[in-house]
């Protein structure tokens, strides 16, 4: 399976996703969701990650928009 967008920069970065959840004011649940593709982010939680992670809600979230 392909790692989403935000998997891969989680990833590539070595962070934790307790860590990430927590910066950005996820619940740990919600966060897994998002990054397994199985729930999309709202826009505030899209533009919290995206500060937390430094990238734009594009490059995390870019493939969800048709």
């Amino acid at each position: 399976m392909e790692l989403t967008p935000i998997a891969k920069v989680i990833k590539e970065k070595g962070l934790r996703k307790g860590w990430v959840a927590e910066k950005a004011e996820v619940a740990p649940g919600t966060l897994s969701m998002i990054i397994s593709g199985k729930s999309k982010p709202t826009i505030e939680v899209a533009i919290r990650l995206g500060r937390v992670l430094d990238k734009s809600v594009e490059e995390l979230f870019g493939h969800l928009v048709p």
